[in-house]
């Protein structure tokens, strides 16, 4: 019987039935086939290819079995990093999505018989933090990778340099406070709660309160010396006075202290700053140079390959095209460094005022990191930081 038509009902009823997953009693993992019914899988069984694979199988089933495994734990864990990452999830909810794909390995065809056996396994061999609960089996996948290390060490040294930073801070700031007592004769008064013997006592307050005419002699008093004093020293009177009322604790000095670092800081980020802004501001990109990928940010199939320059875009970018692949991306100034060729090869000025100038590569200064250009006029031009200048292509 020939294949249906195509967009028949026969022939949607077929894709309907092929689409998602079929039982897994009726696949054969040696052919990697699916069969729909047990009829069909009968039929394969029966056939000369699947005779083949399991004469294959017998001549070494550890290799086979082994090989499944492996793609079955590589599946697993890509899945458990790529959609989880680190958390702590139910591992029969990992197992669930990874089935998802058809063409997944079947753990019958592994050396696991069960979903808990693999968990058990990844605990013991380290590769995930595994739990049991009530609900069943948790697991956290353990990132090792060496730039993930690299990174957690560098937040805690951080964490600890920050934390070492407070603690310093909160010495001094109770050292000055101690100082401050020290200084000021500052003494901790004992607050003690109101108790009365007899309730029906009535409290009285003893305030003594100076008599009015002590305190209108004393106000004359200070009025007299300010006029004797004359009307350009009444600011200076005034100001200590002002000086002696309002004392200078020890919270002040730390608050003021607090101030200068921190305009310190902002002064030297404002510096750094403009430090940056100005070296990026200096275009050097050009046309047939050869250039070198420095990001690590495109991952390791382009970090420090090697590519010609074949357009330049607002100045600061350009679309590369690398030399082994062919391939063309587009790449900040930031992302490329210059490449130096052997000597007496052409190379193209960059920045300076004989920039665009093609020259020939005399000489290298590998301790000033310059070297010596002849120009197409004869004229020499020394010290040439290595970044000022570049390779020529020659195809």
């Amino acid at each position: 019987m020939g294949k249906a038509e195509k967009g028949t009902p026969k022939d949607l009823a077929n894709k309907m039935k092929a689409k998602g997953l079929q039982k897994l009693r009726w696949y054969c993992q040696m052919c990697q086939k699916q069969c729909r019914d047990e009829n069909g899988f009968k039929c394969h069984t029966m056939s000369e290819s699947h005779q083949r694979q399991l004469l294959l199988f017998a001549e070494d089933p550890d290799k086979y079995l082994d090989s499944f495994s492996e793609e079955f734990l590589e599946g697993y864990e890509s899945l458990l990093k790529r959609r989880f990452g680190t958390k702590r999830v139910h591992a029969n909810n990992v197992y669930q999505e990874y089935i998802q794909d058809r063409d997944h390995v079947h753990m019958n065809a592994t050396k696991w018989e069960t979903l808990t056996d693999f968990v058990k396994w990844l605990g013991r061999e380290g590769r995930c933090l595994v739990d049991e609960t009530e609900k069943g089996w948790y697991v956290a996948y353990i990132d090792r990778d060496p730039e993930t290390i690299r990174r957690q060490k560098q937040m805690e040294r951080r964490e600890k340099f920050e934390k070492d930073e407070e603690e310093r801070m909160q010495e001094f700031i109770n050292r000055q406070i101690e100082l401050g007592r020290a200084k000021h004769g500052d003494e901790e008064k004992e607050y003690k709660e109101l108790q009365r013997e007899n309730e029906d006592e009535v409290i009285a307050l003893n305030m003594k309160l100076p008599s009015s005419s002590k305190m209108l002699k004393a106000s004359s008093f200070n009025k007299n010396n300010a006029l004797m004093a004359g009307p350009k020293s009444k600011p200076k009177v005034e100001e200590k006075i002002r000086k002696e009322t309002k004392k200078r604790t020890a919270l002040d000095d730390i608050m003021e202290e607090e101030l200068e670092s921190k305009k310190v800081k902002e002064q030297i980020a404002k510096k750094n700053k403009a430090e940056k802004e100005g070296k990026a501001e200096i275009p050097w990109l050009a046309k047939g140079i050869v250039v070198k990928i420095v990001t690590e940010e495109l991952g390791s199939k382009y970090y420090k390959q090697k590519g010609v320059v074949r357009d330049v875009i607002d100045d600061y970018a350009a679309i590369v095209k690398l030399l082994d692949s062919g391939a063309k991306i587009k790449l900040d100034q930031m992302a490329l460094e210059t490449v130096i060729p052997s000597l007496q090869r052409k190379v193209l000025i960059l920045v300076g005022r004989h920039r665009k100038k093609e020259a020939v590569l005399e000489s290298i200064q590998e301790d000033s990191f310059s070297a010596t250009l002849i120009l197409d006029d004869g004229q020499m031009v020394r010290n040439i930081p290595y970044e000022h200048f570049s390779k020529l292509y020659s195809s």
